[in-house]
């Protein structure tokens, strides 16, 4: 019988970190330090008035970092050492209980809170039994997508093939959300127990976290505690000496946001260019090196011991409609309490704004951009709106990955597009050309707007023939994502944008 080392290494076609330039070329922080680098991200950039010299600094930086995860502190800059509000404003903490509590970083601290337990009991378990309680739950992917967690299980679940794989998309590039980074760094031992428990349950015996570059922190929280679980008879060849095999390695990304879609991300394990797959096939079909692999964000694994220690039906009643359970929210530092809470699906955007967040610090509420800058804008008359993956959708906005950026009268919409629109073209893989080229000409279009003041300078036809593009043909979410953001901007801010407009 072949080891676990030896059947990736035949199913592999390529060492893992082979160093090729056409590869290397991809990334932006391949072979660059982060030592003294600033903040470029949407939430620094909203802030920018808050650190004026700051700011100019990660304008002219090069390469562009585009988040730190440290957007409470916007405008940001390595070496900020300082810690967010942490709070659980839900009827149970599901995610962020042990961060509130002062954090799990090692394995005796974890195990001493009963981690691990559910493992124990999961490894007991038939396989489609825990399969159905993750469906039955009605757990949805926290990274953004919000696809039925159960029904990735169940695809991986259901392939008859010998190997499979389980993935932990930790890449947590949306400007604004900061929340799975302190759950690596403060909480290890729980992405790794629910990654051991979803390897069992799908059939999958290796895993990997995919992990950004831009938290050093949670790469070196991570790696002592996969080395403790292998020594704690947690990971390896017989998982809490059963019959069970599964081990995890820790894979650091090189600097591209594109890399938080999962294929992508699967292209950059294989030591591919990073580029997005056409899709069928489904990465549950035919995955990481052609093999069955399930992808799930840090915060959805995260669920899944809370899930099967306290039924299915528990984590159900919470939240409402087509969004149960709790999700976590990080605020940016406009607020006066910025920081990660933890609520129920179906509080209102304005109890996010008002309650949690305290209102604005610096001035007047002009818009909200919740799930990262590739979504739609929530003007202010309509933070009444629930907190739901249909509900934000209906307004052309999005629950995303959870971070919420507000931004006031300092910011412009002419900026904002033009720092998005930035963003986007920095970041396109290119492998489509709307993304491609579309971003980089309303960049370059709105360029002329905000820095030498141009005005009836950008033909609207040509706004909305772009925008089109990137809606109906782009191959991701950075392209439709963007189109979405430009919707809300020209829907509910139309007139302050007709200037540029001809």
């Amino acid at each position: 019988m072949n080891t676990l080392a030896e059947t990736i290494s035949r199913i592999s076609p390529r060492p893992l970190r082979a160093h090729r330039p056409e590869v290397d070329s991809f990334y932006h922080l391949s072979g660059c330090p982060l030592a003294s680098k600033v903040c470029n991200g949407t939430a620094c950039f909203a802030a920018r008035h808050l650190h004026v010299e700051r700011w100019e600094t990660a304008c002219a930086q090069s390469p562009r970092v585009y988040c730190l995860g440290k957007c409470y502190a916007a405008p940001a800059a390595v070496g900020d050492n300082t810690r967010p509000t942490i709070a659980i404003r839900s009827r149970e903490g599901i995610v962020l209980r042990r961060l509130s509590e002062g954090g799990a970083r090692t394995l005796s601290a974890y195990r001493r809170q009963g981690g691990y337990e559910t493992l124990e009991t999961a490894l007991m378990r038939p396989r489609e039994e825990i399969i159905r309680a993750v469906e039955g739950s009605a757990l949805r992917g926290r990274g953004g997508a919000g696809f039925w967690a159960g029904r990735k299980w169940r695809a991986v679940f259901d392939q008859s093939v010998a190997q499979k794989f389980v993935v932990a998309n930790a890449d947590e590039g949306d400007p604004g959300a900061y929340m799975d980074r302190f759950l690596l760094e403060d909480n290890p031992h729980a992405l790794i127990e629910a990654m051991a428990i979803a390897g069992y349950a799908v059939g999958a015996s290796k895993g990997w976290i995919y992990l950004r570059k831009e938290y050093p922190e949670a790469q070196m929280v991570l790696q002592r505690a996969i080395t403790e679980a292998r020594a704690g008879g947690l990971l390896g060849e017989r998982v809490l000496n059963s019959d069970f095999g599964f081990d995890i390695e820790l894979f650091i990304g090189q600097g591209s946001y594109v890399c938080g879609e999962e294929t992508a991300l699967l292209n950059s394990i294989e030591g591919k260019r990073p580029e997005v797959r056409a899709r069928p096939p489904f990465p549950t079909e035919h995955g990481l090196f052609g093999q069955p692999t399930l992808v799930n964000n840090v915060e959805t694994l995260v669920n899944i011991p809370w899930i099967l220690s306290h039924g299915e039906e528990a984590y159900r009643a919470l939240g409402f409609s087509k969004s149960r359970g709790t999700k976590v929210l990080s605020l940016n530092s406009l607020f006066h309490r910025p920081g990660l809470y933890e609520v129920e699906f179906g509080v209102t955007v304005r109890h996010i704004v008002e309650e949690l967040g305290g209102g604005l610090r610096t001035g007047k509420l002009k818009g909200v951009i919740m799930g990262g800058p590739l979504a739609g804008i929530i003007p202010p008359h309509l933070l009444d709106t629930r907190f739901g993956f249909e509900e934000l959708h209906s307004i052309g906005a999005s629950v995303g990955h959870g971070g919420v950026i507000a931004f006031d009268e300092h910011t412009s919409i002419v900026e904002l597009m033009h720092h998005v629109f930035s963003f986007a073209a920095y970041e396109s893989c290119g492998k489509c050309t709307p993304c491609r080229l579309g971003s980089r000409h309303v960049e370059h279009t709105l360029e002329e707007v905000v820095k030498n003041g141009a005005t009836n300078y950008w033909d609207e036809k040509d706004c909305e023939q772009v925008i089109s593009a990137l809606k109906l043909t782009s191959l991701c979410g950075l392209g439709t994502g963007l189109a979405e953001f430009a919707e809300s901007a020209l829907r509910h801010y139309g007139k302050e944008l007709e200037l540029c407009l001809r």
